[in-house]
């Protein structure tokens, strides 16, 4: 019987041994009084310190308070009644309380690295099982057994001696590792995003290149914690290059036109553009695309190589200000000077319409049936529609007109039936 084994029998020994005990009782009664404590604590640090989206030390502190003020207080117990009392069932609650402390930091750190991640609601239970299952193990002193059973199975690629302890401890350290600087980029997103002294293109820049050095800076290492050599990652480096020449090109392309768009802002978030027959408000961008909503509900999501390559019509380039208009006939017997005092004023009297430049008609044409006017007019919000204030201005020109009686007139053609015309006149004969 090797060591680990006879520790794990001394430990449960231990816990029986104090069951047996008649001052069982007050232990289990030290540890309740923490525990009651702890939740005091914890309920008093959530009043006095709520919770905010942005007050991250708050939201640590809240999911913290109990498990680290319940430690706390449990080896100040242990501590007093060690030699006194048994203490091996609040030897095994601190180790508890420990890995409750570590599960909800790392599913903390884990909401923060993937907002939104639908799949931490499924994944949180795996994470906490294995958590606690590993502190379970420690805690029995079941763990180096674990671990010289695993480290059995070994293989090797290339110079590269390999075994399946060292894969799992190195797809453990990788993952913490990168969540960590994913959740350190998602601290650094969000100080830039309150920076809005600063471009928004700029701060989506400094966003991805914060994420992905982090990320990369992670990865290497803790695959050099773990003892992986990283010359093994040429051969993987050299994959990725022929890739990239041979089918991966567009979307490298891709990748490079984002951060030119970001970098040189030709194109923001907010603008109104056109790319061949699709328009709308740039959404969102991204280092592979850009996401373009159509007023009608429509989103239309742009590589970023045609941005770049293509020639793009942006409306609100260097002025959100955009000009809109109309186009109306009037009748030849219709005041024109009150007609167009009248499309005026329908014009002013929109609150989305700018003073200035100010609104103005121009005579266009004298058309068959009807005298054209075109009323032109600038707003400074084209990103909360254009149809809709065009439509309220074409409303309010049909009820003064009416009111005023200002005809708008419509084309009215003559028929002739010749051939029945032909059969009267040879009657007639």
């Amino acid at each position: 019987m090797d060591d680990s084994t006879r520790q794990a029998l001394s430990l449960i020994g231990k816990l029986l041994a104090d069951f047996r005990d008649p001052l069982f009782v007050w232990q289990l009664a030290a540890l309740f009084a923490c525990l009651v404590l702890a939740w005091g604590i914890a309920r008093w640090w959530r009043a006095t310190h709520p919770e905010t989206a942005t007050d991250r030390f708050r939201q640590v502190g809240s999911r913290l308070a109990f498990p680290l003020s319940a430690l706390f207080l449990v080896a100040v117990a242990h501590t007093a009644l060690k030699g006194q009392l048994p203490v091996s069932v609040l030897h095994v609650a601190m180790s508890l309380l420990a890995s409750m402390a570590l599960v909800r930091s790392v599913v903390y750190v884990l909401r923060q690295a993937f907002p939104g991640a639908s799949w931490l609601t499924s994944w949180e239970r795996l994470i906490a099982t294995l958590v606690w299952g590993w502190m379970a193990l420690y805690i029995t002193d079941l763990a180096p057994l674990v671990i010289d059973a695993l480290a059995q199975f070994q293989f090797s690629i290339g110079k590269q001696q390999l075994n399946l302890w060292l894969i799992l401890s190195g797809l453990v350290t990788v993952f913490l590792t990168v969540v960590f600087a994913l959740w350190v980029a998602g601290v650094i997103e969000a100080r830039l995003m309150r920076m809005q002294t600063l471009d928004g293109n700029l701060r989506i820049v400094g966003v991805r290149v914060a994420k992905a050095l982090l990320t990369v800076i992670a990865v290497l290492f803790s695959l050099s914690m773990v003892g992986i050599d990283m010359t093994a990652l040429s051969v993987f480096t050299g994959a990725l290059g022929v890739g990239l020449g041979f089918g991966l090109q567009k979307i490298a392309s891709n990748y490079v036109s984002g951060f030119i768009i970001l970098l040189d802002r030709s194109i923001r978030i907010g603008n109104i553009v056109q790319v061949g027959a699709d328009s709308g408000v740039v959404n969102q961008i991204t280092t592979r695309y850009t996401v373009i909503r159509h007023p009608g509900g429509t989103e239309f999501i742009v590589p970023n190589e045609t941005l770049i390559s293509s020639v793009v019509q942006n409306q609100t380039y260097s002025d959100n200000r955009l000009r809109l208009s109309t186009t109306l006939g009037v009748a030849y017997n219709s005041d024109l000077e009150l007609a167009m005092r009248l499309m005026v004023e329908a014009a002013q009297a929109q609150p989305r319409v700018l003073v200035d430049p100010p609104p103005a008609v121009m005579l266009t044409q004298f058309a068959d049936s009807s005298i054209n006017l075109e009323l032109g007019f600038w707003v400074l919000d084209p990103e909360n529609g254009k149809m809709n204030v065009v439509s309220e201005i074409n409303l309010a020109i049909w009820r003064a007109f009416r009111q005023h009686g200002v005809e708008i007139p419509f084309p009215q053609r003559e028929v002739r039936l010749l051939q029945a015309t032909a059969e009267n006149d040879r009657s007639a004969m």
